[in-house]
């Protein structure tokens, strides 16, 4: 990564920039592993060698790493970043594994978090947050999915759409609706694994290849000790981990971003045109200048939110939806203005600007659209 000069900024520790070497010294070797042309495979792989570096303990404290005092999220930000500079599927195992895990993390009793914690930070097992279904994606309320008490377990029947790791994951933590109240306050989270009965998985295949699918439950039995928090909590227990990861979001395609600058940087010194550099055109230089500005002010964004919320603030909502919808629309602006000035070389096909031209467009939608994003920070101003 060629611009590390943001790393002295006072949102960070000492701790935070000995992360960043660490990323910055296997980003390399990862994008090696990251190769190949089965994203389950991939994706299974990426898990067990991001464990091997040591990677996965920033985004799933245990009891056995120094993040056991909770979430960091400026050291799950600066990984996301780092990751999403060198592979986008990188990014979404190390991501995966924290989101999907973030919820026993946050709400677990000791006896899950010793369960589950400890085998998704070493790599041997794959985590998934189901919470999206084909009429509930950003309308968490109206989740359809069901949960029907029975003597000492819970009933599962429905369906879960989009999910990511769908098919591969260890256990999935899963929004159901428990009917103690209408709309959001009836929902209730458990974590249900992979091998329960009555649990089934559809792969969908997308635009920027990962590990996507769909859920389905026909009377599927979950232990009613695989509740997390009480009856009633889901929606609490998704937003307040959605709190923490989706400012993540943003420094995914902040490291998008950053590559994207790089890679035109890179061109524009290198290709001759009329006689001299293209990055000796005035029409050049503004285009640069423009990146250059929209990627710090997105780093600005991520990394307030992140230092917000390592403070001690109990939310982030308005902080975490502005990093996210800055960083993600404005990663896309400058992917595109890098692959103009790249002309024919940026549509090669797997050439990294063509791979980055497809791995943001997905982060402009999941964990809240653009659009979904405007209407929570207008929420926060007027105070609804």
């Amino acid at each position: 990564m060629a611009d590390t000069s943001y790393l002295s900024w006072p949102f960070f520790e000492a701790h935070h920039r000995q992360l960043a070497q660490r990323l910055r010294a296997a980003g390399d070797t990862i994008a090696d592993d990251a190769k190949g042309s089965d994203e389950y495979t991939i994706a299974s792989k990426l898990v067990r060698k991001l464990a091997e570096h040591g990677l996965l303990s920033a985004a799933v404290p245990t009891l056995e790493n120094t993040a056991a005092a909770g979430l960091d999220v400026r050291s799950i930000c600066l990984s996301r970043e780092h990751l999403a500079y060198h592979s986008a599927m990188a990014d979404f195992v190390f991501a995966m594994q924290g989101l999907g895990s973030g919820p026993i993390s946050l709400f677990g009793t000791p006896a899950q978090q010793q369960e589950y914690l400890p085998r998704v930070a070493n790599g041997e097992s794959i985590a998934a947050f189901a919470i999206s279904e084909a009429e509930a994606g950003s309308d968490v309320a109206s989740i359809a999915c069901s949960a029907e008490k029975r003597g000492g377990d819970y009933i599962l029947n429905g369906s879960k759409h989009w999910i990511s790791n769908a098919g591969i994951a260890g256990f999935y933590v899963v929004f159901a609706r428990t009917g103690e109240a209408a709309g959001a306050k009836g929902l209730s989270a458990f974590i249900v694994d992979a091998h329960s009965k009555g649990l089934a998985t559809e792969r969908i295949d997308i635009l920027s290849p990962h590990p996507l699918g769909r859920l389905v439950f026909e009377n599927c039995k979950v232990p009613a000790r695989n509740l997390l928090g009480n009856p009633g909590e889901g929606f609490k227990i998704a937003m307040a981990t959605l709190d923490v990861f989706r400012s993540s979001v943003g420094a995914a395609a902040l490291g998008f971003a950053r590559r994207a600058l790089d890679e035109a940087c890179q061109h524009a010194k290198a290709r001759k045109l009329f006689g001299q550099n293209l990055a000796d055109f005035q029409i050049t230089r503004e285009r640069i200048a423009d990146m250059a500005l929209e990627v710090d002010a997105s780093a600005l964004l991520v990394y307030r939110a992140a230092w917000v919320k390592d403070s001690g603030a109990e939310r982030v909502t308005k902080e975490a939806a502005m990093a996210k919808l800055y960083a993600t629309e404005h990663a896309q602006l400058i992917i595109d203005r890098a692959m103009q000035m790249l002309g024919g070389a940026g549509l090669v096909a797997e050439s990294v600007l063509e791979r980055l031209y497809r791995d943001i467009r997905p982060l402009r939608i999941y964990e809240g659209a653009s659009e979904v994003q405007k209407l929570i920070i207008a929420g926060q101003i007027l105070g609804k």
